[in-house]
């Protein structure tokens, strides 16, 4: 077992331990790591937990049960407290533990029991488990994921004023720098578990500060001082490349399963696999809700897992072919009746090869992992959105050559011809939210912007058309509610979505401004020649080309962060002679944080450049979210960014 999914296990530990006989009690968050890493709500029953309920609680959902064990994916404060506080003041509990992050500045174990025995009332007993390793969700043996934080985003523009240096910890908004500090705190608590002594490096402002808070945490300093195992820390803000986050150039058949099918409830990265034919239901309901759906998170299973590392890892056409690989073995094993055929993989042929199973009980059980992920690749593959992906890369494409080419206002121009109304669009034509996809896709590539009458104008029209299409959608998609603050139709009024657009083209021109500062990495577009065509030159691919080059130059916009005296009279001293400052690409095991979510095909390109550049150094990515096309749309630009949770 690598690292990563044994360090998830581990953070169940003492949640396991306590569960016997107790009501167990998880925020959205926590349940997500535990359906990833933790071995699922089974896990917890099998260690002798009554129940497992989400928090915030329903009334009477300790269920009379006199014990509880509450699982939070961060502090004790906020929302969760309240959460907590409630399903306490009921007065059915009479034992309960809490298990939870610490606090930069909190108190200890000592004053939260106190605080719970409050709420409880007299008599009540309380513990307090301030937790080891974060809950993570491990995705794969090298991506692991802090379901917590899913909304902590990199503001758009960087810094508003003067140069990129001038952003501390104190300039964040309140609640930007509370989610610093929890970040810092869940990766001392990995880096602890992992016995890493790590130096910290930094591209873009918010992760400068990131990286700084790391250095200079007191705890993180005195773990250094002990840990043997050496490791680069290179944080990246998701916001200085966003083509990359909404782009459609993966060949992935996992990034298209997770950005065609709908979201497991409560979940932010896995999805609903309707599982009804594996049933003899006839239903024309198509979500056919009355049938639990399936998913992609298998931790349980090692086939499924290794099939779920293939989509994850391979090509799409070479991931599909494992998948009916892995079915056809599966098939033999049980004796099922399967006929073999070469050549190209299709859905019905998959289809064919799952109907085998459907009355075989026994090989139904024995496999039915393997089969919600092959039902998933079945359903992507049918689905109307994946013609459309092709569609999407060709307008991508054409975008690169004519940024090039052309001016700003004459490509808004070309994208003003397509934006439709509902009555008018044919299903190939873009949505309104395929729109924002592209706009973010082309104002990230384009870089600094030439402003003018020209541009505002262009701009102009654009927002136009854009607000009337979606005042004219009969029944908005929940995204574009959320964009523009509505909580239904009735209420999106041509004044919101006027409002919405507007504020979306203030953020459009922030992230072609996002890279201003950069001298190495400020562009991520290749205007192309006579011979080439224009391209996208991913920041990311740059930074770890940067960090795997073997003659070690100084990296210029790779900002290497210090704790400490030493340090500091380290670079004095260099004026004068020779010291040779840290740099990333020094230690056996390289880990890149995407402070703002990350995508599949980024991860697997990380894994593919270090593997042929630099083979034999281990390499470990973490993030904030695993990001869809629209996925990171609504983190850009829905209106609930995640409020400050002040104490009670």
């Amino acid at each position: 077992m690598s690292a990563l999914p044994r360090l998830c296990r581990q953070a169940w530990e003492p949640v396991l331990a306590r569960a016997r006989g107790a009501v167990v009690f998880l925020d959205a968050a926590a349940a997500e790591a535990l359906h990833w890493g933790g071995g699922g709500a089974g896990e917890l029953l099998a260690a002798g937990a009554l129940a497992v309920k989400p928090l915030p609680a329903d009334e009477g959902a300790a269920g009379g049960s006199p014990r509880a064990v509450f699982v939070l994916s961060g502090p004790l404060r906020g929302s969760a407290a309240a959460a907590v506080r409630a399903v306490l003041g009921a007065g059915a509990v009479r034992c309960c533990a809490v298990l939870c992050a610490g606090e930069a500045e909190g108190g200890g174990p000592g004053e939260l029991e106190e605080t719970l025995r409050r709420w409880m009332g007299p008599g009540g007993r309380a513990e307090a488990v301030l937790r080891g390793p974060p809950l993570l969700a491990p995705l794969t043996a090298e991506l692991g994921l802090l379901p917590g934080l899913a909304a902590l985003v990199p503001p758009p523009g960087g810094p508003r004023h003067g140069g990129p240096g001038e952003l501390g910890l104190g300039a964040l908004p309140a609640e930007l720098r509370a989610a610093v500090r929890v970040l810092v705190g869940e990766l001392d608590a990995l880096f602890g578990a992992m016995g890493l002594r790590e130096e910290s490096f930094a591209v873009g402002s918010l992760s400068r500060v990131l990286a700084a808070e790391l250095a200079s945490y007191a705890p993180a300093r005195n773990r250094r001082r002990m840990a043997a195992n050496r490791a680069s820390v290179v944080f990246v803000d998701r916001t200085l490349d966003l083509a990359g986050a909404v782009g459609h150039h993966g060949d992935n058949l996992a990034e298209k399963i997770l950005s065609v099918l709908p979201k497991l409830p409560g979940h932010k990265t896995d999805v609903m696999v309707n599982m009804v034919e594996l049933t003899a239901l006839q239903t024309p309901d198509e979500a056919c809700s009355i049938i639990a759906p399936g998913c992609l998170a298998q931790p349980n299973d090692p086939a499924a897992k290794a099939l779920w590392e293939s989509f994850m890892n391979l090509k799409q056409k070479e991931a599909v072919m494992e998948a009916r690989r892995h079915l056809v073995e599966a098939a033999s094993r049980e004796n099922l009746p399967i006929k073999m055929s070469m050549g190209r993989v299709t859905p019905e042929q998959l289809s064919s090869y799952i109907q085998l199973f459907k009355n075989n009980l026994k090989a139904l059980e024995n496999h039915c992992s393997l089969l919600q992920l092959v039902l998933a690749t079945v359903q992507t593959l049918k689905h109307p959105q994946i013609s459309k992906w092709d569609n999407f890369l060709a307008f991508e494409r054409l975008l690169l050559q004519s940024i090039g080419e052309s001016e700003m206002p004459s490509v808004l121009n070309q994208l003003l011809t397509m934006i439709k109304s509902y009555t008018e669009r044919m299903p190939d034509d873009y949505t309104c939210e395929d729109f924002l996809v592209l706009l973010v896709y082309m104002y990230s590539v384009v870089g600094e912007i030439k402003g003018g009458k020209e541009l505002d104008k262009a701009e102009e029209e654009v927002k136009k058309a854009l607000a009337k299409a979606i005042c004219d959608e009969p029944e908005p998609s929940p995204l574009l509610l959320k964009i523009t603050g509505c909580d239904s139709a009735q209420n999106l009024t041509s004044q919101k979505a006027t409002d919405a657009v507007d504020n979306i083209f203030k953020s459009l021109r922030d992230i072609a401004r996002a890279r201003m500062h950069m001298k190495q990495f400020n562009s991520i577009h290749n205007p192309g020649s006579n011979t080439h065509q224009a391209s996208y030159k991913p920041l990311l691919k740059q930074v770890v080309e940067e960090i795997c080059n073997p003659d070690r130059p100084d990296p210029v916009d790779i900002e290497h962060m210090s704790s400490g005296l030493t340090d500091l009279l380290k670079t004095g001293f260099s004026m004068f002679m020779k010291v040779n400052r840290p740099h990333p690409g020094d230690h056996p095991l390289l880990i890149i944080f995407m402070v703002g979510g990350v995508t599949v095909s980024e991860v697997k390109m990380v894994k593919d450049l270090v593997a042929t550049r630099k083979p034999g150094t281990q390499v470990l990515v973490l993030s904030t979210a695993l990001l869809t096309p629209l996925d990171a749309v609504e983190l850009l630009f829905t209106t609930d960014h995640p409020q400050p949770d002040t104490d009670i």
